[in-house]
């Protein structure tokens, strides 16, 4: 039986530890366990590969609004499958490339199988049995098929093999509307397939603001339909065809949907069932989470676990930084609190999506008094040069100390934008008085956020904005449903 100081499931964030570990002492051994492509969810079948596909979709989403600015273009062709080979290859050869480097290293044990634990410290990896002092659980996750009749044997794709397809579907049905959907729709969307996203929630994007739910779901309307509050219930063949059946949420009306392709992006799950955390004494919660502290150390000593596993915010950034915090506790002996106040994400759809820090529910919720500024990107020379006509940025402050505590933006390079927002809340104080005392390029988009910052009100001002999109946003989804249900979808 092997024994090595450090055992680490996984090859994403875990080797960020595994290499700091290398870097520092030459005598240590240490088992890496993997059962997927070499580099993690992220960099084989994640937010790598989406976003290099995601690139060529926001290019045909600019030339579509060529004709805006008097430019005559023509699009006379898409190599669907070189995009996707050119994505795939790219990582592929990354991922092939980091195992090398793990194989070359004789202080790393690399184990192409899934660990499973069997006692205490101690992991079945193929046909052996390996021990360990310390543990990485950096198991990460996998999508989370619902239980929906006919599904399994129509077929469909999820993360795992969306970048394996070479064959544009002529109509495709995404079942979830949050964000791997989303942007597995607006990239099929732009490359010209007809695409329908499903979402039993009442909004897309849920877990955003509700005027930008609103607003996302205005302008994804415009290219494909866009049905939240209705639940996936059938699916059958007809043919070559996939028809999908759905129900809405609230008053049960029937729509169908013909495809070629479904798509599902419904949420993730624990891979716990498959390594068997518990018989090495580590709790998991009811959906099979990795329970942990602050430090994020598990409920055995010893053993550690970041990202996905932890079920809490699943991204790459998110998991990077528990991986930091993971190597000074468990390693350095320090004893770092894992601080989630600012965490921030984007959606790279058209327009983007970035937020980082608290929504109005969340502060409402705590009793405190706030105030809150948009900004029309309209309202800027920059906007004004885009002709953009409705996006925003939007910010939550702390009433008296003018402490940021929340930003929100919907608009052309939202994920950029957001980032002076990232920097304010992760200072001392919070306070937006860096940001006024700065100089912002102008003319520049940037100043979107800028302006927000010194357009402060009480929440209710800004009510007849809210409203007045949600109204919108409701309008285009009833006459989605209205064609859905004539069947000419």
């Amino acid at each position: 039986m092997k024994h090595y100081d450090v055992i680490a499931f996984g090859t994403g964030s875990a080797m960020n530890i595994v290499s700091e570990l290398l870097g520092h002492n030459p005598r240590i051994r240490v088992a890496v366990i993997e059962n997927a492509p070499v580099g993690g969810i992220c960099l084989t079948r994640g937010c790598i590969p989406s976003k290099m596909i995601l690139y060529p979709a926001e290019i045909m989403s600019h030339i579509k609004r060529a004709g805006d600015f008097w430019i005559d273009v023509e699009v006379r062709g898409i190599d669907f499958a070189k995009i996707m080979e050119w994505a795939q290859g790219e990582v592929m050869g990354e991922s092939r490339m980091i195992e090398e480097n793990i194989r070359r290293d004789p202080r790393i044990d690399l184990y192409r199988t899934t660990g499973e634990f069997v006692g205490d410290y101690t992991v079945k990896v193929g046909d052996e049995v390996i021990t360990g002092d310390k543990i990485l659980l950096c198991t990460g996750s996998r999508p989370l098929v619902p239980d929906i009749p006919g599904l399994e044997e129509a077929g469909y794709v999820t993360n795992e093999n969306f970048f394996s397809m070479r064959k544009l579907p002529r109509r495709v049905a995404v079942i979830g509307g949050s964000y791997i959907g989303l942007e597995f729709g607006f990239f099929l969307s732009m490359m010209g397939s007809h695409v329908t996203i499903f979402d039993m929630l009442p909004r897309i994007a849920p877990g955003e603001e509700p005027e930008v739910s609103y607003l996302l779901e205005l302008d994804m309307s415009s290219h494909m339909d866009v049905v939240p509050g209705h639940r996936v219930v059938e699916v059958r063949r007809r043919g070559e065809a996939k028809v999908v059946a759905a129900e809405g949420t609230e008053d049960h009306d029937s729509i169908e949907v013909e495809v070629d392709e479904i798509v599902v992006a419904a949420g993730r799950r624990s891979n716990s069932d498959l390594t068997k955390p518990e018989k090495t004494g580590v709790k998991t919660d009811a959906n099979g989470w990795i329970v942990v502290n602050e430090y994020l150390e598990t409920t055995k000593p010893n053993i550690w676990a970041c990202g996905d596993a932890l079920g809490r915010h699943m991204f790459k950034h998110v998991a990077n930084y528990e991986s930091q915090v993971v190597y000074y506790n468990a390693f350095r002996g320090q004893r770092v609190k894992a601080d989630y106040h600012a965490v921030p994400h984007a959606i790279f759809v058209q327009p983007e999506v970035a937020a980082v820090g608290a929504k109005e529910e969340d502060v409402r919720g705590k009793g405190g008094d706030y105030l809150v500024g948009y900004y029309m990107y309209k309202d800027t020379a920059k906007g004004l040069a885009m002709k953009d006509e409705h996006h925003f940025a939007k910010v939550i402050v702390e009433e008296g100390s003018e402490r940021l505590l929340g930003s929100h933006i919907i608009g052309p390079y939202a994920s950029s934008m957001i980032h002076e927002a990232i920097v304010l809340m992760n200072t001392r104080d919070q306070s937006l008085i860096p940001a006024y005392r700065s100089m912002h390029v102008h003319p520049a988009v940037n100043e979107v956020l800028e302006r927000a910052m010194f357009s402060l009100a009480p929440p209710d001002a800004w009510e007849d904005l809210k409203e007045h999109l949600r109204e919108h946003a409701m309008e285009a989804r009833e006459r989605t449903l209205r064609r859905l249900s004539r069947g000419k979808g």
